[in-house]
Parts: structure tokens; C-alpha cells; sequence
């Protein structure tokens, strides 16, 4: 059995820091500004020998209905309602607060295990004796910046969780074999601020799991979420939204734009989200750019598309737009959707799976060559400086994506427009559409250098 664990208390006490610290890696984003963090973070976290589930949470605080405290703030809620335990973190430099006690009441009434945390006690103990005032007992004091008091942490925790530590956590999947699990389909969510990225995701999985609204850049964290869609399971990264490198100044926005990017390189599929309204701007071009030149499978997704009137019309275009845009990646899928209505996701999600099997397509090597030898008899190779280039076989050493080899006898004579005919013919033979391909070349051994 997995456990919950919830971080929460007021902002800038060190939740996302302790969070990193349990984690063992920094995976949640850290400022110096409070209120950094708002959406809601999970991870998997081995503590004492068993795996738990670690929740990072937004700072509580009072806020005005409607307002981004206030779904911050909603979202902490639901983390502690589904929580097994309550980390309530308090700074022990600044002593307890007012919004503190208000707060430690809040977690009280709730009725969940707590374990009450004074932060930040690196070089003494701070005001740490005002947390008595709370009437949670002792604290642990700990500093999650420089990893201090993190074993009486995990005593704490084990204890109040009921368990006993053990030198290694069984994991019964592991030990069962690949063939008896089904890892997760990584997909991130990417596009401009205020696309309806966090939109998608809450509407995949049928809850508000991350905050939206209409005002742009609210999502800072890469936010990840499983679900089971068809009865394949996925992980959903929900990614701040990617604008211009020279319009980015904020240092809080450079922390999300690098944490985006990196939700990109880790993913297997990646879902472009277009405003219908404002569709393929220089930055969504880009940002599909750069998912391609990772390596990753793409499928875009034409968001607000109830607000369109003449579908048929503006369909056709952005499909012209996006051939001309993104030739060198032909029959990227395009979808129309509305996520705040719920409409299109069974066709985007069809889509995201397709492009995934073409992603991890594989070609025997038999039938790669007898391909390669009509379409070297269809269009032979030019010649350089009056001497024949000669492609001697192919393989696919890998997919994930499409890689593959072609032995010649002078790979830096063949020109680039040879290899585009290739890669395109490969597509049409071996049905690869929308997915990025790699075509490398490298010299074959000369069969008579040791005669």
C-alpha cells in the first residue's frame, strides 16, 4: 500500500525545497518569491524502505473569492483531503504567525495524522519553541536547504504512518517482469500562455487538478497527473506557457520556461495546443520545432474550436499552414477540440496513440533493404567529382524515433537533397507519418582495403 503525504503551510516556509529533499532530486521548481508554487505537485519517494506518494502543495492564505489565492488555495485543500498525513511546515526564523495558527486550525479540523515542521533551523534553533503554542507537540526541526534533521523526519513520518523501516522497498511490479506491467505513455502538454493547456489536462482527467483561468502564465510547474484513457494508462504533463526568449525577463518565468522544456525532452508524445483563435503564431511553430528536433512524436491540437464558425475552411488552412511550416515532418495528426466543453478529446487521444505505435515503429532489416534497392534503382545516387556514391545496405538500429543507418562509400559526397528523397520515401513505404526520422550515414568497410 502506497501512502499520501501533503506539504503545506503558509508561503516561502520551504514546502517545494523539503519536497525536492524527499524526493532526492530537484523536481519541483524553488524561489525565493513567495507563492511560487500553485498548482499541486506529486512524486514517488522512498522513505524508510517504503514508497509513498509526497504531495507539494501552493502556500496557504487568505484570499478573496474567485481570485488565484483563492484556487491556490483550493488546491491545497483537496491535497490534504486526499492526504494520509500532513506535513504542516512552519519558519522557524519567523516564529509562528498569526496565519499560522489560523491555518494549523484548518489542518486540525480536517481530521488527518499531522506532524508539525519548523523549517529553516540550520545554525540554531530560531523561534522554534513558539510552535508549542499550536498544541501539535514538539516539532522537528529541520533545515530541507542544507538536508538537516531529515532521519528524525522519517522516524516521524514512519511512525505516524505505522510503519517499520526495511533496508529496500518491495516493489511487487518490478518483481513481476516488464510483460506483467504497462509503464505509462509520458505525454506533455505544451503551447503559448493562455492556450488552454491546463484546461486539456483537467478535462482528461475529469477533475480541476490544476488551476485555470483567463489570466496567461498561471501554470509555473510542470505538473504531472496519470490517468487511464481506452484502458491505456498515461502520464499528462501540464507545462507553463512557452513565449519568446527576448520577451522572457521575469526570473520566475525563466524557472518555468526551463522546466517546460525540460517536461519536452523527457516525454514520449507531446500535444501542441493552438488557439483556434490566434492559430500557428511564430511561437507555436517553434515550440512544435523544437519538439521535433528532441526526437519526440507530435500531434497538435486545435483548441477553442466552438468558437470557430467556418470549420471546413479554417481546417484546410491551418493544415496548408502547418505543411508549409513544418515540412521537414509531413502528416503531423491535427485535431479540433474544446477542452473547457469536452469535446474532441476521443479523436486527440486516437491520435496521440497512433502517433506513438509510428513512433516506436521498427523495420525488419530484410525488407529495409529490399526497399533500398528500388529506391536506389528508382533514383540513383549523383555523382561527386565524377565518382559514384555507392549505398551499400541500411538498418534501424533504433526507434523512438525512427533511426536509421545507410552504409556508403563516401557519406560527406551525398547531398542533403538525396537524403530528403530517402526520408520521404521511407515515410511513404513504411507508413511514417508525422513523426520525426533519422537518417545517418556512415562508411562502409572497403571489401578489398586488405587485398
Amino acid at each position: 500500500m502506497s501512502y499520501s503525504i501533503a506539504i503545506v503551510g503558509r508561503p516561502n516556509v520551504g514546502k517545494s525545497t523539503l519536497f525536492n529533499r524527499l524526493m532526492a532530486r530537484r523536481s519541483a521548481l524553488v524561489s525565493a518569491r513567495p507563492g511560487f508554487t500553485r498548482d499541486r505537485r506529486t512524486g514517488e519517494a522512498d522513505m524508510g524502505g517504503h514508497r509513498v506518494r509526497l504531495i507539494d502543495t501552493a502556500g496557504l492564505e487568505e484570499a478573496a473569492p474567485g481570485s488565484i489565492a483563492q484556487r491556490m488555495r483550493a488546491q491545497t485543500e483537496a491535497a490534504i483531503a486526499e492526504a494520509d498525513l500532513v506535513l504542516f511546515l512552519l519558519d522557524a526564523r519567523e516564529g509562528v504567525l498569526p496565519i499560522d495558527a489560523h491555518f494549523a486550525q484548518a489542518v486540525r479540523v480536517s481530521g488527518r495524522a499531522m506532524i508539525l515542521v519548523a523549517n529553516k533551523c540550520e545554525g540554531g534553533a530560531g523561534l522554534i519553541h513558539e510552535a508549542f503554542r499550536l498544541g501539535f507537540g514538539e516539532p522537528i526541526a529541520i533545515s530541507a536547504e542544507h538536508g538537516e534533521g531529515l532521519a528524525d523526519l522519517t522516524a516521524a513520518i514512519l511512525a505516524a504512518l505505522g510503519l517499520v523501516p526495511r533496508r529496500k522497498a518491495v516493489d511487487a511490479d518490478a518483481t513481476a517482469g516488464p510483460s506483467a506491467r504497462s509503464l505509462p505513455i509520458r505525454i506533455a502538454i505544451v503551447g503559448r500562455p493562455n492556450s488552454g493547456k491546463s484546461t486539456l489536462l483537467n478535462a482528461l482527467l475529469g477533475e480541476e487538478r490544476v488551476i485555470t483561468g483567463p489570466e496567461p502564465g498561471l501554470t509555473r510547474d510542470a505538473i504531472a497527473a496519470d490517468c487511464t484513457w481506452d484502458g491505456r494508462a498515461v502520464r499528462l504533463f501540464d507545462t507553463a506557457g512557452l513565449r519568446r526568449r527576448a520577451r522572457i525577463a521575469d526570473a520566475a518565468e525563466k524557472l518555468a520556461t526551463s522546466d517546460a522544456v525540460r517536461a519536452i525532452r523527457f516525454a514520449e508524445v507531446v500535444v501542441l495546443v493552438v488557439d483556434a483563435e490566434h492559430p500557428f503564431e511564430h511561437q507555436d511553430l517553434a515550440i512544435g520545432a523544437l519538439a521535433l528536433e528532441e526526437g519526440r512524436a507530435l500531434v497538435i491540437a486545435i483548441n477553442k474550436w466552438d468558437l470557430v464558425v467556418d470549420k471546413a475552411k479554417t481546417l484546410n488552412a491551418l493544415r496548408r499552414t502547418l505543411k508549409d511550416r513544418l515540412a521537414q515532418v509531413p502528416g503531423i495528426a491535427v485535431t479540433p477540440i474544446s477542452a473547457l466543453a469536452g469535446l474532441g478529446l476521443d479523436a486527440l487521444m486516437s491520435s496521440v496513440f497512433r502517433t506513438y505505435e509510428t513512433w516506436n515503429r521498427r523495420v525488419p532489416t530484410p525488407e529495409l533493404n529490399r526497399w533500398l534497392a528500388e529506391a536506389l534503382e528508382r533514383h540513383s545516387p549523383p555523382a561527386s567529382n565524377g565518382r559514384r556514391v555507392r549505398i551499400r545496405f541500411m538498418t534501424q538500429p533504433s526507434a523512438r524515433p525512427p533511426t536509421f543507418i545507410a552504409f556508403c562509400s563516401r557519406p560527406d559526397a551525398l547531398p542533403q537533397a538525396y537524403l530528403r528523397y530517402l526520408s520521404n520515401a521511407l515515410r511513404e513505404a513504411f507508413r511514417l507519418p508525422g513523426v520525426p526520422i533519422r537518417l545517418r550515414l556512415r562508411k562502409g568497410d572497403n571489401p578489398y582495403a586488405r587485398k
